[in-house]
């Protein structure tokens, strides 16, 4: 039995250092391309290029993964286990990182405090903070980038930039999720989570040549036809959802690696259970996108505001 885990964790550690390898290789394929074309134009403007290309992978995806992968590994499962020292070191650590991120009302912090010296009432009492005040949190925060994914990929008309923006967000969403709980999934439930992100872009990548018409009837189609521009708009929004509902799953897979329960600590009802909620949040991130997208765009094409009387009376009398 012991080997099958250890056999199953190595299965998927192979896989998330192959996609991994596979986003670094095509990340470099990428950037070389462009260095390449601004090269014909000045070689100075392709350094400078390649300096803030090292920039933005520092900031948008090493710094995130480093804060990810040095974090504590935890889960609320764990209250299901026998109370040990190692895991009593590791509640009061989460605890105490918890009451400093100051997330929840100080009531609940009271409670961790209270119970710091019993390795059994802290860890009733991080289940109770996780499941009540923090749970919802994530929730938003998985919306607020399932949101960002929606918006980017269906003004964006490019599948290679579609690919690293969904990569970018989930990390980063990721990484939220595990700052404001505290600590991380196991190590394989991130190689998993790892290869979710990856496939999610890949996907996010082939969606920019879905052709709207295999999605719709005929008759639908013709009539949008009819109507200027409206094909390619519905077709974008539609590759939008779709990365939507994607991040959404990855979100709240994340979520559960951190807060499964009795009921839920196999894969088979993780999976079955995330998709069917990220449906249920696919309203609510449709309507917050809606919302903001002419604002973005009204935004583009809004004349800058004319100086009010106290500004100009200010500069006269400087």
């Amino acid at each position: 039995m012991m080997k099958k885990k250890d056999s199953t964790k190595i299965f998927w550690y192979l896989i998330a250092i192959g996609f991994i390898l596979l986003f670094l290789l095509m990340l470099l394929s990428s950037v070389l391309n462009v260095g390449d074309r601004l090269t014909t134009i000045s070689p100075y403007l392709a350094y400078g290029f390649y300096g803030l290309a090292v920039i933005l992978v520092w900031l948008l995806i090493i710094r995130p993964v480093n804060i990810i992968m040095f974090s504590p590994s935890f889960s609320v499962e764990t209250t299901l286990d026998e109370a040990t020292r190692k895991n009593y070191l590791v509640y009061k650590r989460v605890a105490k990182r918890l009451i400093a991120l100051d997330t929840f009302p100080p009531e609940e912090e009271k409670k961790l405090l209270a119970a710091m010296g019993s390795s059994i009432l802290l860890r009733e009492a991080l289940n109770e903070t996780f499941n009540k005040h923090i749970k919802k949190e994530m929730n938003q925060v998985i919306r607020r980038n399932a949101k960002t994914v929606m918006i980017s990929t269906a003004i964006s008309q490019n599948g290679r930039l579609d690919f690293f923006t969904v990569v970018v967000v989930n990390i980063k969403m990721i990484k939220e999720l595990v700052v404001m709980c505290g600590f991380r999934p196991s190590f394989k439930n991130l190689a998993k989570l790892t290869t979710n992100v990856f496939t999610t872009a890949l996907i996010a990548e082939g969606l920019e040549n879905m052709d709207i018409g295999d999605l719709l009837p005929t008759s639908t189609v013709n009539a949008i036809g009819d109507i200027p521009f409206i094909k390619p708009v519905v077709s974008s929004v539609a590759q939008g959802m779709g990365n939507a509902l994607l991040t959404l799953r990855i979100g709240i897979v994340a979520r559960k690696f951190l807060f499964s329960d009795a009921k839920e600590i196999t894969k088979e009802e993780i999976r079955r259970t995330a998709l069917l909620e990220a449906a249920g949040m696919m309203p609510m991130v449709m309507a917050d996108a809606f919302m903001m997208l002419p604002k973005r765009i009204a935004m583009l094409f809004k004349k800058p505001e004319p100086k009010t009387k106290a500004s100009d009376l200010k500069e006269q009398g400087a």
